[in-house]
């Protein structure tokens, strides 16, 4: 996948503090006019297009929500669909209500708590497990869409289904992400045979340009125009799902399908600076771990330390650490087990856990707290477990907006890229791997039962000011959906960013002790310093999460939109606003050079022009060096080469000043520092 932005050693934000200050919203952007009569922020095109002409139609938030995510099921099949679940946010203008329908997938009754163990009592490796019928939940989405119609939207099932009945039949043109996408899951997609005659014809993956053409899944689309929801739950499509799922290893029966529920739940809530942050609640940990967070950093004055300072960044790390150990801890279906959800977000729990957050040095011992002595809720009687070795999913988002002031947030997934793999014969839709979202050791809140929804980190969110929304956000990207939407609330609320400023941002990732992920733009200086407290950072840079939001100005009656460019995201307006991210250039990271500096085990970033070799000996551009050994100039002067007007220090030499044991491992090329 190519990266977010070219890599610069600083990143600027561009942001009019004046303008920030008359902005009565925040959020908003300078110079530009905003909607009047609905929009969406999507992440395809073809999908952005229906859910705007459902709008310009008359059609509401919640129709143009569920057009979008029909269409999705065609323009990014890979990412959600039928065959998967997600959670829609919905807030009601004229019964100023907020609410949840969740259609997340959930176990068959069959399902046995080992079931994800090898012989030997370890979990099977994800790339094995997350590949096979044994994988694939109850998936929801379907019924999810159709309730919501009926008790929210304007429009039938039958209307909305039109548009992505037309894709399906006509085609879709492949952009460079659904090409870079099937290219690399290609092994995936011949493993079942199924899915690689729609996305590699004739052996070779489709490429750019290419138009996806999918015959089946218009077929199926239209038996659910013609026969509604049933035609899955309890027709002839649903006996093919069934028939595929054990035939891949799976014990799905037609008994599940007919027993699935979509589900009607009250969000989460949470003050932060005075706005009133609205998420998902449990089955998925989302909410509560992203409104955790955001209570954990009002504690400082992060506008005062700036965007991507060390201070910020090592103040944001560490309060993710201790969100997450208390979300692998606590965070489960609710409907099965109980979670603190008042003690997790009460004020005197949060600055407990804020002690625990030094200004010197990472906390390397981070564990859950106990939320249960702030909750009135009854404690379960079930061990803290969580083993989560399986990479970032993908999944998908979208906001909309209407000309009422109706607003929808919706996260919508099959789990992994392509989901299971499987994709479901002669009707063209892939399967779900959801089941692997559940721990695959057993004993924890969050382990595989029969008719659970397993944990997710889906976060769609909606803020308020003054009791009135203006800004509807999410994102994809597994448990790093978390990280990437509370940054960017953080950085409209507290950095004074507009909508797309704050989401093309640079990110970081950081659930647990010492390991940091980071995109494009974060300072180098500011990583070597972080570095030096213990924190430990990817050699390179990443994406993290694919944001998709809105921002509404209530003051004006304006809407406006912020799009992700890791994918070709969309915002348009029905008056005014139309626009689709760029592909972004390939980022440039020259980490080179004749050797690799590793301390502590870990390897620093130090670029290939920052290193040289004079006379045999190791020298590292003088000023990145000591920001990454956490050490002042003052006792290394003499030591110093100056090349060319910059100023070099000998590494070994430096290094031993500073307590560490040198090695030099001359097949690698590394110079080991430990201590």
């Amino acid at each position: 996948m190519k990266k977010r932005t070219v890599l610069a050693l600083s990143f600027v934000v561009v942001c009019s503090l004046a303008q920030f200050a008359i902005a009565k919203v925040p959020g908003v952007p300078e110079g530009v006019d905003g909607a009047t009569k609905g929009i969406v922020a999507v992440s395809h095109p073809a999908a952005a297009q229906v859910g705007r002409d459902i709008l310009a139609k008359g059609g509401n938030a919640i129709d143009a929500a569920a057009g979008i995510q029909l269409a999705l099921n065609v323009a990014e099949p890979y990412m959600s669909g039928i065959g998967g679940g997600g959670f829609m946010l919905i807030y009601l203008k004229d019964q100023n209500k907020i609410t949840i329908i969740d259609s997340r997938e959930v176990a068959p009754a069959k399902v046995t708590a080992d079931m994800f163990l090898q012989a030997d009592g370890k979990p099977i490796p994800f790339e094995q497990r997350h590949t096979s019928g044994k994988a694939v939940g109850v998936p929801g989405t379907l019924l999810g869409v159709a309730e919501a119609l009926d008790d929210y939207g304007t429009w039938d099932l039958p209307q909305v289904l039109a548009p992505a009945i037309e894709l399906a039949e006509k085609g879709v043109r492949v952009n460079w992400v659904t090409a870079d996408y099937i290219a690399k899951s290609r092994d995936k997609l011949e493993k079942y045979a199924t899915a690689a005659k729609v996305f590699l014809p004739q052996g070779q993956p489709l490429a750019e340009g290419q138009i996806l053409v999918q015959p089946d899944l218009a077929k199926t689309l239209k038996l659910i125009r013609d026969k509604g929801p049933d035609a899955l739950y309890a027709g002839e499509i649903g006996q093919a799902l069934v028939q595929e799922v054990q035939r891949t290893g799976g014990t799905m029966t037609m008994d599940d399908l007919k027993a699935y529920q979509v589900k009607e739940r009250e969000p989460i809530r949470g003050m932060f600076r005075g706005y009133e942050v609205i998420s998902m609640a449990p089955p998925s940990s989302g909410g509560l771990t992203m409104i955790q967070i955001l209570k954990l950093m009002e504690g400082y004055n992060n506008q005062q330390d700036g965007f991507g300072s060390v201070t910020y960044l090592h103040h944001l790390i560490e309060a993710n650490h201790l969100a997450y150990a208390d979300r692998a801890a606590y965070m489960a279906d609710e409907d099965v087990y109980p979670v603190p959800k008042q003690g997790l977000l009460h004020d005197d729990y949060i600055k407990e856990r804020r002690k625990l957050i030094g200004e010197e040095k990472a906390n390397s011992q981070v564990t859950a707290g106990d939320p249960w002595r702030f909750d009135p809720g009854r404690k379960p009687e079930v061990a803290f477990k969580l083993i989560d070795n399986s990479p970032v999913k993908q999944t998908t988002h979208f906001s909309v907006m209407d000309k009422w002031g109706n607003l929808v947030s919706y996260t919508t997934t099959i789990e992994d890229v392509f989901g299971s793999g499987v994709m479901v014969p002669g009707y063209g839709f892939m399967l779900n791997n959801e089941l692997t979202d559940f721990d695959a050791v057993p004993g924890g809140v969050n382990q595989v039962e029969p008719g659970k929804r397993p944990r997710s980190s889906m976060t769609p969110t909606i803020v308020l000011k003054d009791g009135k929304p203006f800004l509807a956000i999410g994102s994809p990207g597994g448990s790093t959906i978390i990280a990437s939407v509370s940054q960017t609330i953080l950085n409209v609320i507290d950095h004074g960013m507009s909508i797309e400023e704050a989401i093309r941002a640079p990110r970081l990732f950081s659930s647990e002790y010492p390991h940091v992920s980071w995109e494009a733009g974060i300072d180098q200086d500011v990583i070597l310093q972080l570095m030096a407290k213990g924190h430990v950072f990817a050699e390179e840079p990443t994406d993290i999460g694919n944001v998709q939001a809105i921002v509404y100005d209530f003051e004006t009656g304006k809407m406006y939109g912020g799009a992700d460019n890791t994918r070709e995201g969309t915002v348009l307006g029905v008056d005014a606003i139309a626009y689709t991210a760029a592909e972004p250039p390939e980022v440039s990271y020259e980490a080179g050079g004749p050797f690799a500096i590793s301390v502590n085990g870990q390897t620093y970033p130090f670029l290939a022009e920052q290193k040289l070799v004079a006379k045999g000996i190791a020298y590292v551009q003088a000023d990145k060096l000591l920001l990454g050994l956490g050490a002042g100039s003052e006792d290394f002067r003499s030591d110093a080469l100056t090349v060319n007007g910059t100023e070099y220090l000998p590494v070994k030499k430096v290094a031993e000043k500073l307590g560490y044991a040198v090695s030099w491992d001359e097949r690698a090329r590394v110079i080991a520092l430990n201590k």
